[in-house]
């Protein structure tokens, strides 16, 4: 396991090294490219995300746009909020928050682009009637490159099905570890916890299988019930330890602002020595969380049924807004203004349900706990769904898929039994080779980004409801043969 982890860390840092760039870069180019759409529509991505909950036909051949708003967010809102930014503030400093806002915010775009682009080249599946796609699709259909499309559909059903589930699964078993107190200055043997963990992932097990076999609708349905409610409890906690330092927080600001770039170069080489380690954290982890041009949330936005392919595009780059600027800086704000002394082997989620336990007492672990536990299982049910639509992209066939979803079980399994480190590291190589192939993708589509936008817009300055008809644009109907638009 030791030389299998050391393997994968080192093809991770030789490929992140310049990733960083890579995806700011393609922000950049976006965010100009498309007029700053991210503020310029962000009060309209909200009003179309509370105005969607029914499908626009009443029809059922797709999720609602609130439905793939939530499953989005089932995926996007788990343990990179709550253990991922520890992770980031532990290893790379305060300053690896700014860097994690900087990318959602530049990442937005991006979020934007991806997401229209998986609207627009949706397929209707064959057997069931509803829609699919993403960037296996858009790749596929838009660029004319099947073959990077398989490529691209099997890093995200290895990534996301497989990889981030381990990860989710992980990061709950370590928060009971700490709510229960079975550490080893507790008194609990390595012998024992072994057996807790045993017993931890196949509990996971048993509970995630009825609802992966449900599929998507059935991950729809589940996310739309408790998805706002856990984000809401959460909220709430951070708010409260917020509102009782308030005096401090113009001073954390400060720190996360002067740190953000105070130098510490996170690798060798010339790209490697131009990103800092809280630039390198900040990034990753942002990344981790918000999953703004990794290529995962157009799966379920390509789900939706909606008018116009901007509407949804707009719906997830809200998401994004919603993952990193408002959730990830509720943990942020826990863990800083706790002010813990340094301890050896306290990291991730351990740190922030420390730093929780400062603030309102020994509840307080077993109280994030539960809302981790409620993040990180919507998301195991929201990854699955991102890559069941890519494996219906490789092979419809049921018992194929019958097959990958016990092989979801089994990493979720391999997760729960795990250290922490190696799937860590196992998911930011994959989800790199992930991002690097979607990025380079939709930058290559921007054109049609930018007609679909105008197209948009324009009608909503005519005082028109936004409705996309392929009809209107005779060089695109050429390009995609399709009845859904």
């Amino acid at each position: 396991m030791s030389v299998l982890h050391c393997g994968v860390k080192t093809r991770s840092d030789s490929l992140w090294e310049w990733l960083v760039w890579v995806l700011i870069g393609v922000g950049v180019f976006f965010t100009l490219s498309t007029g700053f759409v991210q503020f310029r529509l962000l009060g309209r991505s909200i009003r179309e995300m509370t105005g969607s909950r029914r499908s626009h036909d009443g029809g059922e051949q797709g999720i609602t746009a609130f439905q793939a708003f939530v499953t989005g967010l089932a995926s996007r809102v788990g343990t990179g909020n709550i253990a991922g930014v520890a992770i980031a503030i532990g290893s790379g400093g305060p300053g690896a928050v700014f860097w994690m806002w900087l990318t959602a915010l530049i990442g937005m775009s991006s979020a934007f682009a991806e997401s229209t682009l998986a609207q627009l080249f949706k397929v209707r599946d064959e057997k069931t009637g509803q829609f699919r796609g993403g960037p296996a699709y858009y790749i596929g259909k838009g660029l004319g490159q099947k073959w990077l499309g398989v490529l691209f559909a099997l890093c995200l059903i290895v990534c996301f099905g497989l990889v981030y589930n381990a990860i989710q699964a992980n990061t709950i078993v370590l928060a009971v570890q700490s709510a229960a107190g079975w550490t080893a200055d507790k008194g609990t043997s390595e012998a024992q916890w072994a057996q807790y963990q045993q017993f931890l992932a196949a509990g996971l097990v048993l509970m995630a299988a009825p609802i992966i076999f449900g599929g998507i609708r059935r991950v729809a349905k589940v996310s739309e019930s408790f998805v706002p409610l856990m984000a809401v409890l959460y909220l709430l906690m951070a708010l409260y330890v917020m509102a009782v330092h308030a005096e401090r927080i113009p001073e954390m600001f400060a720190l996360i602002f002067r740190d953000a770039f105070t130098f510490k170069a996170a690798g060798g080489g010339l790209l490697g020595s131009l990103v800092s380690q809280s630039m390198m954290l900040g990034i990753k982890r942002g990344l981790y969380s918000n999953e703004a041009g990794q290529g995962s949330a157009p799966n379920a936005a390509a789900a939706a049924d909606v008018k116009h392919p901007v509407s949804q595009g707009m719906i997830q780059m809200l998401g994004v807004f919603v993952d990193t600027i408002i959730v990830c800086s509720c943990t942020a704000f826990i863990v800083l203004l706790a002010q813990l002394p340094a301890k050896e082997g306290l990291d991730g989620i351990q740190l922030t349900q420390a730093a929780l336990e400062s603030h309102v007492g020994a509840w307080g672990q077993h109280f994030l706990a539960v809302v981790l536990f409620m993040f990180a299982f919507s998301s195991i049910i929201g990854n699955y769904a991102y890559a069941e639509s890519n494996i219906q992209f490789l092979n419809n066939n049921k018992t194929v898929l019958n097959l990958f979803r016990l092989a979801v079980l089994g990493f979720v399994y391999f997760g729960s039994v795990s250290h922490a480190q190696i799937v860590w590291d196992m998911g930011d190589l994959t989800m790199g080779v992930m991002a690097l192939i979607n990025l380079v993708a939709i930058t290559l589509l921007a054109k049609w980004v930018r007609l679909l936008l105008k197209d948009y817009t324009v009608k909503v300055k005519l005082g028109k409801e936004p409705e996309f008809k392929l009809s209107e644009h005779p060089v695109l109907k050429r390009k995609i043969k399709t009845d859904i638009w």
